[in-house]
C-alpha cells in the first residue's frame, strides 16, 4: 500500500519538506513522553516502513533535532488543483502516524486519511464563507487535550472564505496555541485578500505549484484505473487540476458540458445569439449545481426532522414541532448557501475551460511553441486566431478573466456573464 503522501502529485519539493517536520514531530513526542513510548502493532518492519526516509528519522543520529522543521501552524498555497487539501490531510496522517512517517498503513494514517480520526477536524465551507460561530466552536474543541497522544489537528479547507470575525477568532488560537494543537489552513495564496496578514506571519508556508500534465495522467492510470490516452486527454484539458481530470475522464455528463462550453465562440453571432449563450451557461450551472446538492439536502432534512420528533402523536409532539421551526429554517439557510457556492463553482469551471480556448487561440496568433489546452478544439482556435488576430484573442481572454473576477467580487453571475458574453462578441 502506497505512503500518505502518495497522491501529492508533482509537489516533491513540498513532500520533502513535510516529512521533515513530521519526523521533527515524532521527535517532539518521543521527547516528551520518553523513550519508552509504544508504537503501535501494524505488522510492519520498521526499517522498511513505507515513505521513511533513514536521513530524516526522527531520534537518528542523522535526524532533526527535537522541534526542528515544525511549527503549530501551517498555511497551504497553490493554484486550484494543486492540491492544497490533499496535501493537508497528507502531513495530517503523517503527524498521526504512530511512526512518524506517513506509513499509509498505521491505524493513525488509515483513520485520518478516511477522515474519522477522532482528534483531525476537516472544516469544508458548504458555503460562501466560514462564520465566527462556528469557527470559535471548532477553536473550542481544538484546545482538548488528543485522545490518541499525539497531535490535535485542525484542517480549514477554502480558508480564504473566513469571515473577517471568524479569522480574528483563529487568530487568537494561532497566537497562543494549546501545546498538542496544529492549524493546517488552505489558501490560493498568502495575498492579503485570501489571508490576513497576522495569520499569515504566525504560520509556516508550503507553496504547491500546478502538477505536471504527466504526472497528473500517472496517477489517473495507476489509481482509477483509467485508459492513458484518456488521462493524458483530461489532464491536459483540466491544465493539471487531479479531481477535474478524473471528473472529466470517467464522467460522460462533464464532457458534455465541457463540449456545451467550448461551442459558446461558435455561437456568438449577433446579440440576441450572446444572450442565449448567457442564459444558456448560467442554466447549465444551476442544473449541474442543483444536481450536487439534491440528495445531500433531502437526506439532512429527514435525519433533522427524525431527531427532532416528526411523526410523533405523543403528548409534547405538537409543541416539539413548533419549536423545531427555527432549526429547519436555519437548515434551509445553510443549504440555500451551499447550493449557491454549488453554483458559482460549477460555473467557474465553465469559465476556466472557456478562457482556456482563448488562451490556445492566442498562442496561436502569436506563434508561441506551446501545446494546446484544448487538443480537440485546436481547429477552432486556429480559426479564431486567424480572424481576431492576437490582439483580439487577447480582448476576448481578458473578458472571461474580468467576469471570473466580477463573481468572486459577488457581482450578480447572470450580469457578469451576460456582459462577458456581449464583450465577446464584440471582439
Amino acid at each position: 500500500m502506497a505512503d500518505a503522501f502518495a497522491d501529492l502529485v508533482g509537489q516533491d519539493e513540498a513532500v520533502l519538506m513535510l516529512r521533515q517536520a513530521a519526523a521533527s514531530a515524532a521527535a517532539v513526542l518521543r521527547t516528551a513522553n520518553g523513550p519508552t513510548e509504544p508504537e503501535p502493532a501494524t505488522g510492519l518492519d520498521p526499517d522498511v516502513l513505507p515513505g521513511a526516509d533513514p536521513d530524516l528519522e526522527a531520534g537518528s543520529e542523522a535526524g532533526p533535532e527535537p522541534g526542528a522543521g515544525m511549527t503549530h501552524a501551517w498555511i497551504f498555497t497553490g493554484p486550484p488543483g494543486s492540491g492544497r487539501s490533499v496535501a493537508a490531510r497528507a502531513f495530517a496522517a503523517a503527524l498521526q502516524c504512530g511512526h512518524g512517517t506517513g506509513c499509509g498503513q498505521c491505524p493513525g494514517c488509515h483513520t485520518t486519511l478516511a477522515g474519522t480520526h477522532a482528534d483531525v477536524r476537516l472544516v469544508v465551507p458548504d458555503g460562501l464563507s466560514i462564520g465566527v460561530n462556528e469557527m470559535r466552536a471548532l477553536v473550542l474543541r481544538a484546545a482538548s487535550t488528543p485522545s490518541g497522544g499525539r497531535w490535535q489537528i485542525v484542517i480549514i479547507e477554502d480558508a480564504d472564505r473566513l469571515t473577517e470575525a471568524a479569522g480574528n477568532a483563529l487568530l487568537k488560537a494561532v497566537e497562543e496555541p494549546p501545546p498538542r494543537t496544529v492549524f493546517l489552513l488552505c489558501a490560493p495564496s498568502t495575498h492579503p485578500d485570501d489571508i490576513s496578514v497576522t495569520i499569515r506571519s504566525r504560520c509556516r508556508v508550503v507553496p504547491l505549484r500546478q502538477p505536471p500534465v504527466d504526472a497528473v495522467a500517472e496517477v489517473l492510470v495507476r489509481r482509477d484505473g483509467i485508459a492513458p490516452d484518456v488521462a493524458r486527454w483530461a489532464a491536459a484539458a483540466t491544465q493539471g487540476h487531479v479531481g477535474r481530470a478524473r471528473r472529466l475522464a470517467g464522467d460522460p455528463q462533464a464532457r458534455s458540458r465541457r463540449e456545451a462550453v467550448l461551442a459558446v465562440p461558435r455561437r456568438l453571432t449577433s446579440v440576441g445569439a450572446a444572450f442565449d449563450a448567457a442564459s444558456a451557461l448560467i442554466e447549465a450551472a444551476e442544473a449541474e449545481a442543483e444536481a450536487s446538492v439534491t440528495e445531500i439536502d433531502a437526506a439532512e432534512r429527514a435525519a433533522l426532522e427524525t431527531a427532532l420528533g416528526a411523526g410523533g402523536t405523543g403528548r409534547g409532539a405538537a409543541s416539539a414541532a413548533r419549536g423545531a421551526a427555527g432549526q429547519l429554517k436555519d437548515l434551509e439557510r445553510r443549504q440555500k448557501s451551499r447550493a449557491t457556492r454549488a453554483q458559482r463553482d460549477a460555473l467557474d469551471r465553465a469559465l476556466v475551460d472557456l478562457a482556456a480556448f482563448y488562451r490556445d487561440a492566442l498562442t496561436v496568433a502569436l506563434g508561441a511553441p506551446v501545446a494546446p489546452v484544448h487538443t480537440d478544439t485546436a481547429e477552432l482556435a486556429g480559426a479564431g486566431a486567424r480572424s481576431w488576430q492576437a490582439e483580439g484573442a487577447l480582448r476576448r481572454l481578458e473578458a472571461v478573466l474580468a467576469c471570473r473576477t466580477a463573481i468572486e467580487t459577488n457581482v450578480k453571475p447572470r450580469i457578469a456573464v451576460e456582459a462577458m458574453m456581449l464583450a465577446l462578441w464584440k471582439g
